[in-house]
């Protein structure tokens, strides 16, 4: 990988506690740090070619030896498979986030600041969602990327006819998200996403490493094992950002249109297209 010179992280606001010139002398050294490394991960992204599939493939086959269980050696932890993207990847690797929670930026950004975060931003989303990502830029050493669909939500509402998630959510998720995040990380080798095997039966065998056929980019789900407790108390230690739909009922965060609370001892996603045979959006299909 090219090296690439990044700025230092900048001191938590959660942290500060001077008056309010304070914090906004680290709102301002956050965002030009943000500036200067985006700088710099364009220019080492000029420097060479990103890699054709077949190479990527073999970066896979790498990875799946040094961080999969084998051979009497444990399944490698979230800060190992992390600091193995960043050495492999370094400014091709993008982080995936829905805005409900950051812990999975949050621990990416500890090793690579600045970190490119694609927010898939479908036009749909809780108030609360877009409050949640407004606050990642001001709180956290990212660099939130705006993923939007070719079709605004009312060109979509033209040429499809209006609430077409209700008729055909399959058909709308393809459409706000699916084309746009492979858009997207054609800019990229590598995708870090905060999928985890204990959240559905369709998640339970997700390796740490893969090939994404259908975005032709490396796959990577870090916190893979982890279970929700483990991503509560790592946001609490860390006082990483948080969608406040998370304690109002809403353990798992999707579109407004599509995202219902659940009940007590339902299953997280049980709220995620309630009522039909749906439970991704596919984009991690």
């Amino acid at each position: 990988m090219t090296a690439v010179d990044l700025p230092s992280p900048v001191t938590p606001l959660a942290s500060a506690t001077g008056p309010g010139s304070d914090r906004l002398a680290q709102v301002r050294a956050r965002a030009a740090a943000r500036d200067t490394s985006r700088a710099a991960r364009t220019r080492a992204r000029a420097a060479r070619h990103r890699r054709s599939v077949e190479e990527l493939r073999h970066v896979v086959e790498r990875g799946q030896a040094q961080l999969h269980a084998g051979s009497g050696r444990p399944e490698a932890t979230a800060e190992e498979v992390v600091a193995w993207a960043v050495r492999e990847f370094g400014p091709f690797l993008a982080v995936a986030s829905s805005m409900q929670d950051l812990v999975l930026a949050h621990l990416v950004s500890r090793q690579l600041p600045f970190v490119d975060v694609l927010f898939g931003d479908t036009g749909y989303h809780f108030a609360e969602t877009l409050g949640t990502r407004g606050a990642v830029e001001i709180e956290m050493d990212v660099d939130v990327v705006d993923v939007r669909p070719e079709l605004t939500v009312a060109e979509q509402d033209a040429a499809h006819g209006p609430r077409l998630h209700d008729r055909d959510p399959e058909a709308c998720c393809a459409m706000r998200k699916v084309a746009p995040m492979r858009d997207a990380l054609q800019g990229y080798e590598a995708w870090a996403t905060g999928v985890r095997r204990g959240e559905t039966a369709a998640r339970a065998n997700a390796p740490l490493v893969t090939f994404d056929e259908r975005n032709g980019v490396v796959k990577i789900n870090p916190l893979a094992a982890w279970t929700d407790e483990e991503v509560a108390a790592y946001a609490e230690r860390y006082g990483v950002v948080v969608n406040p739909l998370l304690a109002d009922g809403y353990p798992s965060v999707g579109c407004a249109p599509c995202t219902q609370r659940v009940e007590a001892g339902q299953d997280a996603r049980a709220g995620r297209w309630a009522g039909l045979d749906k439970t991704e959006c596919g984009l991690h299909a």
